[in-house]
Parts: C-alpha cells; sequence; structure tokens
C-alpha cells in the first residue's frame, strides 16, 4: 500500500538536452521536453502545471500508467479457471482502464531517483486482492530512465504473489511534437508498424476478428498524415494495431514513427508488447491544461502499446493471464530526433 505519509509530487529527469517531469500520482508524465529542428525545446505531452488537476481527475488519463487491465473489458465480467469477475462499469457498457481506481489514481511509492547522465526514478506500487475487483495481490515496479541524450526509457514489472491474474499495462501519454498548446496533430505523419488491426464493435470492444489494415483507412505502414482519411473512421481512431512488421532492436519491436513536419522532431516508438491502441484523443473537449492551453478534440496523438483489448475474453488474442512465480514485463522506448 502507498505510505499514509506519501503524497502527491512532481519529480524531475534532466540529462542537460531532455527534460522530463514525472509524478508518483499515476506514474504520469506531466512534461516531456525536446529539441526541435533550431534546437528550441517545447514540452511535447499534453498535461496539467501541478498535480491537483490530475488528483480531482480532470485529466483524461493524460501521461499516466492505467491497469490492473488496460483498455476495455467487455461488459466487465471475465472468467478465469472457473471463476467469475465482475469489474466497475466505469465506460458503460465497459471497464476501462482498471475501473473507478485504477493504477492512474492512485499514489506510487518512489523508491529509487537517480540524478546524473542517465537520470531515473522508480516507482513501486502493490495492489491488492480484489482491488477494483481483480484477483489476487499484484506488486508493480516503473522505472522511467533518460537513456541517452534524447532517449527516455520505460519498463513496467508486476509479480503476482498468489493468484493467477490478467495484467497489461499501458502508458497513456497524449503526445504533440509540435508542442502540447500547438493546436491539432492531423499534420503529423505516422507509421506504425502493423499489418492488423482487430476491428471493434458499436461499444469499442474488439469483435475477437484479426483483419488486414491493407486497403482500408487504417493502414499507415507506411508514412501517412494522421488527418489523411480520419474523417473515414467515426470520431477517429481508437483502435487496437497488431505490431507484427517492425524490426527489432534489443527484444524490442519498432512499433511506430511519428513526425511533426513544423517543428521536423521525430518519435520512434519501440515496445515488446504485442499490441498498440492509436487514439487521436476524440473526446478531448475544452480541457485546459498547461499555460492555460486549452485542449480540444484530436490535440494529441496516445501510442499505448498493450495487451489485446478484452484479451481474457478473446481466446484468440495473445493471453494476458500472468501466473504467480512469473513476471509481466514491459518495455517501451521512446527515441527522438529531428530531420
Amino acid at each position: 500500500m502507498a505510505d499514509a505519509n506519501q503524497n502527491p509530487e512532481i519529480f524531475e529527469l534532466n540529462n542537460g538536452s531532455m527534460r522530463a517531469l514525472i509524478t508518483n500520482f499515476g506514474c504520469t508524465i506531466t512534461s516531456l521536453s525536446v529539441p526541435g529542428k533550431d534546437g528550441k525545446l517545447a514540452d511535447v505531452v499534453l498535461g496539467f502545471d501541478s498535480v491537483d488537476p490530475y488528483v480531482k481527475g480532470l485529466a483524461p488519463y493524460f501521461g499516466c500508467i492505467v491497469g490492473r487491465v488496460a483498455n476495455r473489458i467487455k461488459d466487465g465480467k471475465f472468467k478465469l479457471n472457473g471463476t467469475e469477475y465482475s469489474l466497475p462499469i466505469n465506460r458503460p457498457p465497459n471497464s476501462l482502464h482498471g475501473g473507478h481506481k485504477g493504477y492512474d489514481k492512485q499514489i506510487w511509492k518512489v523508491a529509487e531517483h537517480k540524478k546524473g547522465d542517465n537520470p531515473s526514478i522508480t516507482f513501486k506500487y502493490h495492489s491488492h486482492d480484489g482491488e477494483e475487483g481483480y484477483p489476487g495481490n499484484l506488486s508493480l515496479t516503473a522505472t522511467y530512465t533518460l537513456t541517452s541524450s534524447t532517449t527516455m526509457r520505460l519498463d513496467m514489472e508486476a509479480v503476482p504473489e498468489n493468484k493467477p491474474t490478467p495484467v497489461s499495462l499501458a502508458q497513456h501519454t497524449y503526445w504533440n511534437l509540435a508542442g502540447h498548446n500547438s493546436g491539432n496533430i492531423l499534420d503529423h505523419a505516422i507509421q506504425i508498424r502493423a499489418n492488423h488491426i482487430t476491428p471493434v464493435d458499436e461499444n469499442t470492444v474488439p469483435t475477437g476478428e484479426i483483419k488486414p489494415v491493407k486497403g482500408t483507412p487504417f493502414d499507415f505502414t507506411a508514412e501517412k498524415r494522421v488527418g489523411e482519411s480520419i474523417h473515414e473512421v467515426g470520431l477517429g481512431y481508437d483502435h487496437n494495431y497488431v505490431l507484427d512488421c517492425g524490426e527489432e532492436k534489443q527484444g524490442l519491436k519498432h512499433a511506430a514513427r511519428v513526425k511533426d513536419p513544423s517543428s521536423s522532431r521525430v518519435l520512434n516508438l519501440w515496445s515488446n508488447a504485442p499490441g498498440m491502441q492509436f487514439y487521436t484523443a476524440n473526446y478531448v473537449n475544452g480541457v485546459v491544461g498547461k499555460g492555460g492551453a486549452v485542449y480540444g478534440k484530436h490535440a494529441g496523438l496516445c501510442l499505448e502499446t498493450q495487451g489485446f483489448p478484452n484479451a481474457i475474453n478473446t481466446p484468440n488474442f495473445p493471453s494476458i493471464v500472468v501466473q504467480p512465480g512469473e513476471k509481466y514485463s514491459h518495455t517501451m522506448l521512446f527515441e527522438f530526433s529531428v530531420e
């Protein structure tokens, strides 16, 4: 459990060329400043100036780690080893991102905070049996590290202590590579290393199919403007991509490459997760953020590497169940550059 005396606060990681501000409330990245083509730093994540708005629940999952299970679980129900579990229906008719008080709304313990050339911060959280309806105690660790002048790494781990449990954590930052206060991301170009998506029903839950993106508005196998076909997909993109065609390095797959033409900033994302929710902030509407910036629809984009949504109820999806004695490990590498 979080120590009773531990308050939400913001911590800095700074290596001289990039600067991250991260709070122990939900392991949330509140600010990330990286250089653009002129060497000028810009803060490229949506968020708030202080922890208060996060604590008050004003953030639509800005920058946080979500869990125990990211994304939607159909009707908030699943069966595991013959026992049926019921979860909070916090996004009717489904359970979303861990329920009413998921990991994004918990105070994590700061286990270590290192300065220097490769500054890092490690957070820990103990999730108890029955928390938000999920089975078993779970010990969690999340470490953010600035591994090079313009690279940030996130390592998430979870160890079940006494019962098998579904685990699928996701990092839910809203990116705008032109700067958090620069308007919408429709002119960003993105390449997603996925030949398939998992199509969804009217409640945004995967149908269980795995469909090729070729010839559809979901095809980002070659770099394409985010806004090019967005009008053909309803409110915007909010879909899980099957990461099946990226090259690998250090055990991580190339998941996506995003470029902002105005600043020439590029983000390459690497991950060892099987899927990635590509979300274009379709429901963000007039949120007043840092420096009084107003975030509207499509003000950012999310690249949430994850287990497939509703995998616990979908036998043909990769399993997200972790057994006691096993360890869930999920790493993301955010590489920034200018070109």
